[in-house]
């Protein structure tokens, strides 16, 4: 969908939308087009009881007195509670409501509202977001769709009295945008064409100027002793890969922030074999990866004012007769040595190697982890919330307040040295799981041991990244969870 920002103007065709706060008469501009239309519109607005309530409708076709072939009033709620992210499911509420109709374009007009809690620029602009994240489809595989299937609405003119700031400030969200989709694309490929290299390929394809990409094969992590990693991926016949994202766009020589994907490309389970219901599924168990791409995606395009680092471990997880056994003992790349009960804990030993890289190479100021790492996540959050293991009270408060205002909600959970003894083995340094109870509380724990004392955050995203409920600004299975999280996180607390 094109959007695009403007002064107010009648529309000649199309639909016309117009803002109106809870429980006020119509003013300034609303009155003006009601008096056009010789007071249709507050004819309409009693006939269905239309009050202002955030997000309700009331639509009035082909009224007199304008070219717009409908004009609809969408209700703003109450201004003063009016947040970013109720203004982007505005966006998302007028994408689902007209996309599939007749009108290939629609016009809102923005009034100003006493009490308005946004800046009009930033309200202007959220809605806009919603309407491109709404707007988002992933379709590339359908040969047949029946045209009444199909959206028609092509774009989206929003007008108000701020034009030139609300353009600014919507070409800084449409870059984060663009990474949140690029992030849903790569949950949402199909396993047979997103394996390992071809993810490593897309993003340097993607890659925006000034972002720096690396990427290691398999011999390159064998010669740094990536045992840990390389065990998951050695039954596979794809190459496993460590894709390296660095985006210097903070003080030189300044230590970076620094994020860290799990990117299981396909997981069967391994020898610990998976069920087969669902396990179509388990394309997406790249969710922290394609996080992690879209979010360094989002910081190079808007040119942040900050250094960063994005690491992302990309494999297969496959029962072939070179595969991994429950039983074997491998050593990361930290010298420590594991043994692994069951090969389907295998995103902490690809983490695990790429979190202690990460520290040892960059010396960074924080690192945080985004995995699909633990089903026992959705048992105690279910998919609201995507649970948080941090050693650092700081980092944890600072991701639960942008979380909240951003609707990518977290929720931490504890850690501690009872937990940790859970994971000691008789014949190794520590074992890849920890039993039946506190199940992603004992996987936070062995990452715990690879982070080296830096400030550190897991965030287990198994129950947002992917198969999340719809929502209004997302209907797809892979939500690209994280990256606006993660973006505002940057913005708000380390940008210079």
């Amino acid at each position: 969908m094109n959007i695009s920002f403007a002064d107010h103007k009648l529309p000649r065709a199309g639909i016309l939308l117009l803002t109106v706060p809870k429980g006020t008469t119509f003013r300034g501009r609303v009155a003006e087009i009601d008096k056009k239309t010789g007071g249709a519109l507050k004819k309409a607005a009693k006939a269905a009881d239309f009050q202002g309530e955030k997000g309700s409708f009331a639509e009035l076709m082909a009224p007199k007195g304008v070219s717009a072939g409908r004009v609809v009033l969408i209700g703003l709620g109450n201004p003063a509670d009016l947040t970013a992210h109720d203004a982007e499911g505005l966006g998302g509420k007028i994408a689902a409501r007209f996309e599939k109709g007749p009108d290939k374009e629609l016009t809102l007009w923005l009034d100003e509202a006493k009490g308005l809690k946004l800046e009009m620029d930033e309200l202007a602009a959220r809605i806009g977001l919603g309407l491109k994240l709404r707007s988002y489809r992933f379709d590339k595989y359908k040969t047949k769709q029946k045209e009444n299937g199909k959206p028609k609405l092509a774009k989206a003119v929003i007008m108000s009295d701020v034009t030139a700031k609300a353009r600014r400030t919507f070409g800084e969200l449409a870059k984060v945008a663009d990474g949140t989709i690029f992030a849903r694309d790569l949950v949402n490929e199909p396993s047979n064409i997103l394996y390992p290299a071809e993810f490593a390929a897309r993003i340097k394809a993607g890659a925006p100027e000034g972002l720096k990409v690396e990427v290691l094969g398999e011999k390159q992590m064998e010669k740094l002793g990536m045992g840990a990693l390389l065990g998951v991926g050695q039954g596979s016949r794809r190459e496993s890969q460590l894709v390296v994202m660095r985006w210097d766009g903070g003080k030189k020589g300044e230590a970076p922030v620094a994020f860290i994907g799990k990117g299981v490309c396909f997981d069967t389970g391994g020898i610990s074999l998976k069920p087969p219901a669902g396990m179509e599924d388990m394309k997406g168990d790249m969710g922290g990866a394609a996080c992690v791409a879209g979010l360094m995606q989002a910081l190079a395009a808007r040119k942040a004012k900050v250094n960063a680092v994005g690491v992302v471990g990309l494999v297969e997880n496959m029962p072939d007769g070179n595969a991994q056994r429950p039983g074997d003992i491998v050593t990361s790349m930290s010298g420590q040595t594991i043994e692994v009960i069951n090969t389907d804990a295998e995103g902490r030993l690809v983490l695990c190697d790429a979190l202690w890289y990460t520290q040892d190479r960059f010396k960074p100021k924080f690192m945080i982890d985004l995995a699909t790492l633990t089903g026992a996540i959705m048992v105690a959050l279910g998919q609201e919330y995507a649970g948080i293991f941090s050693n650092n009270d700081e980092l944890s408060e600072q991701l639960f307040g942008v979380g909240e205002r951003e609707g990518e909600k977290v929720w931490r959970l504890p850690m501690g040295p009872a937990f940790d003894k859970m994971i000691d083995s008789r014949f190794a340094d520590m074992k890849n799981v920890g039993g039946r109870f506190a199940g992603s509380i004992t996987a936070a724990q062995f990452l715990g041991r690879f982070v080296n004392d830096v400030p550190w955050v897991h965030i287990d995203i198994a129950g947002t990244a992917m198969s999340s409920p719809a929502s209004d600004i997302n209907t797809s299975w892979g939500s690209g969870y994280g990256v606006r999280l993660l973006d505002r996180l940057v913005a708000e607390h380390y940008e210079d």
